[in-house]
């Protein structure tokens, strides 16, 4: 059994909203040396096979097929054993 966690977050040069909003919040809070701040998402999943290669290839299908939007998201991935 494999635990993937997916991280998705805006391509670059993708207007990130939810960003900006967080940036300008900590700068109204003093923290004026915030340069960047983007936001994303991470999914963590449980997959019950006990092969690697499928886990990694099924992993990919689910991320551009649901889980990112290719056009303006990208994703990244670790997978982690689990033990029974």
């Amino acid at each position: 059994m494999y635990k993937a966690e997916i991280k998705v977050f805006y391509k670059k040069g993708v207007l990130d909203p939810q960003g900006q909003a967080v940036k300008g919040a900590l700068h109204h809070l003093g923290f004026l040396d915030v340069k960047e701040v983007r936001i994303g998402k991470i999914i963590f999943l449980t997959l019950e096979t006990e092969d690697k290669g499928e886990a990694e290839e099924k992993v990919k299908e689910m991320c551009e097929s649901l889980l990112a939007n290719p056009v303006i998201e990208d994703y990244s991935f670790i997978l982690l054993e689990e033990e029974r």
